[in-house]
């Protein structure tokens, strides 16, 4: 298997496509051995923990804290429990027993602009790079959230490719009509940030 760090343009496309290939089945066969399934949005992210058949609410003890989510069922070891790896609005997150045999956990996340690598910090990860969200078609956005997902979507291509940001041409521009505006001034020792 070939790291990242050596893949400096020396792997073939057919190459690049077997160790993702490889990369995906790793990742998911470490997801199946978990004793849960997540599923993510931007904003939120859905565990469903299965329990015993017959399983009640007043059987569970769940706790969801900001930065932590414990799942079980009282007297027991938890089914699940750790750090959660970014924060949650407690207040908005909720948990059901769906069919008396699954915990459906909701939480909604605190940065609602990050993919979740994992659920529980000590748990395997997965690549947010390959995220390919599934109903978030641009159309759908209101212009404001719209705008702010192009930004972003622009900014990041361009940090892949190595060129400046939306917010670094704008600097430059600025520079530039400045320069303009002020020949007589030297800008050949400035510094920009």
């Amino acid at each position: 298997m070939v790291s990242d760090q050596e893949d400096n343009g020396t792997l073939t496309p057919e190459q690049r496509e077997a160790r993702d290939k490889e990369a995906r089945l790793r990742e998911q066969e470490e997801q199946a051995a978990l004793p849960y399934s997540w599923t993510q949005e931007l904003g939120e992210v859905d565990v469903t923990v299965p329990v015993p058949q017959g399983t009640r609410g007043k059987d569970l003890a769940i706790t969801i804290d900001k930065k932590r989510l414990s799942v079980g069922l009282k007297g027991r070891e938890p089914i699940m429990s750790g750090e959660l790896c970014k924060e949650i609005k407690v207040e908005d997150s909720t948990w059901t027993v769906q069919d008396n045999k699954a915990v459906l956990i909701h939480l909604e996340k605190l940065n609602k602009q990050t993919w979740w690598e994992n659920v529980l910090t000590h748990h395997p990860k997965i690549d947010t790079k390959k995220i390919e969200p599934a109903n978030s078609k641009l159309d759908d956005l209101d212009s404001e959230t719209r705008g702010m997902v192009e930004k972003m979507m622009f900014d990041n291509q361009q940090k892949q490719l190595g060129r400046p940001t939306s917010d670094e041409i704008k600097k430059m521009e600025a520079l530039k009509k400045f320069q303009a505006a002020h020949p007589e001034l030297d800008f050949s020792k400035a510094k920009i940030s």
